[in-house]
């Protein structure tokens, strides 16, 4: 997108750029054996801020989120309403959908992170409650267009959930943030919110986090409180994973489902299939078969100049957690677990 602004690239060259690497995305994550893919979000400018590239009613100096490392993320902030998406995610589903032969997942971004764009002192004419009102019309839209296009599942990226512990102890902020994505996920069947999940992790970026120094028993209470069918957690990078795994089977309703981090983006290490395979089996002493996944820790790549993560060490971390997640599976029936 920097050379296409600077006019280095058309459009059309752009797009051509975009729909090669989709393909080799998705042909070498269903090389790996993983049963469901993804197209790696090659398209989106930010895992966060696709729905409003390009919008022009925002202005910088909004909310900053500072990393672990000195680094920091600062989002826009709106300066005028209605509040409306530029960027539906169903239109990346649509471009990866040719390339595909398993099942696609789909990530949007949680209409929590997208609420920090309203400014503290307000906009004249476009009270903060209008604006949620629009802000939840275009999160429904988001999700709803990627059921209707066949997306195997809609994963909402709940990022902020840990950091809002960081930034007020009380946890008022995460409610609110819970309250707001349980009053956009309402408006979904019993049987469409089955087909959603929620992920969280401490906000991997540039091999560094958010919010990894909150404790994670401060968020998962609440966190199981959001009403999807399925949660992916960050664990593979937790420093005591029985103790969250208690939590989490202490804390998650019987129809949830629990995807489980087998692997760390953030570690160059690749995992080996014996270990993932390990880690799997531990979360089974705490969480039944029937409710039991894998996933990896966060995205590999979760903004567009995230180069610390090579494709080669993604596709063999994920290759790790498909092989590693087989062996498991064949000790538990062994064992006739």
């Amino acid at each position: 997108m920097e050379a296409q602004a600077a006019g280095r690239i058309s459009t059309a060259e752009l797009e051509a750029q975009y729909d090669d690497a989709v393909r080799e995305t998705i042909d070498r994550f269903e090389a790996t054996g993983s049963s469901i893919v993804t197209d790696g979000e090659q398209r989106k400018p930010s895992f966060a801020t696709y729905p409003i590239a390009g919008l022009t009613s925002l202005a910088p100096e909004g909310a900053t989120i500072p990393f672990a490392d000195g680094h920091a993320r600062q989002l826009p902030v709106l300066t005028e309403g209605p509040f409306r998406y530029g960027t539906y995610a169903a239109s990346y589903l649509e471009q990866a959908r040719p390339h595909a032969h398993a099942p696609l997942k789909q990530a949007v971004i949680a209409p929590s992170a997208l609420s920090l764009l309203y400014p503290a002192d307000g906009i004249d004419g476009y009270p903060r409650e209008a604006f949620l009102e629009d802000l939840m019309d275009e999160a429904e839209r988001d999700i709803r267009g990627c059921l209707e296009q066949g997306a195997h599942v809609v994963q909402i990226d709940f990022t902020e959930g840990r950091l809002a512990v960081k930034l007020d102890p009380t946890k008022g902020l995460l409610q609110d943030f819970v309250d707001l994505n349980n009053r956009v996920l309402a408006r979904f069947s019993p049987e469409e919110r089955g087909r959603i999940g929620v992920h969280t992790c401490p906000g991997g970026d540039l091999d560094s986090t958010h919010s990894a120094d909150v404790d994670y028993a401060e968020l998962l209470p609440t966190l199981f409180a959001i009403d999807a069918g399925a949660f992916y957690l960050q664990l593979a990078s937790e420093g005591d994973r029985p103790r969250v795994l208690r939590l989490i089977a202490d804390h998650s309703r019987a129809d949830q489902r629990i995807f489980v981090g087998v692997t760390d983006p953030i570690d160059p290490r690749i995992e080996t299939p014996e270990e993932v395979r390990d880690r799997v089996l531990e979360a089974a002493e705490h969480i039944p078969l029937s409710r039991l996944g894998t996933t990896d820790d966060c995205g590999f790549a979760p903004f567009g100049d995230d180069t610390s993560t090579s494709r080669d060490t993604a596709f063999a971390k994920i290759r790790a957690r498909v092989v590693g997640t087989e062996l498991a599976a064949r000790d538990l029936l062994k064992n006739g677990s």
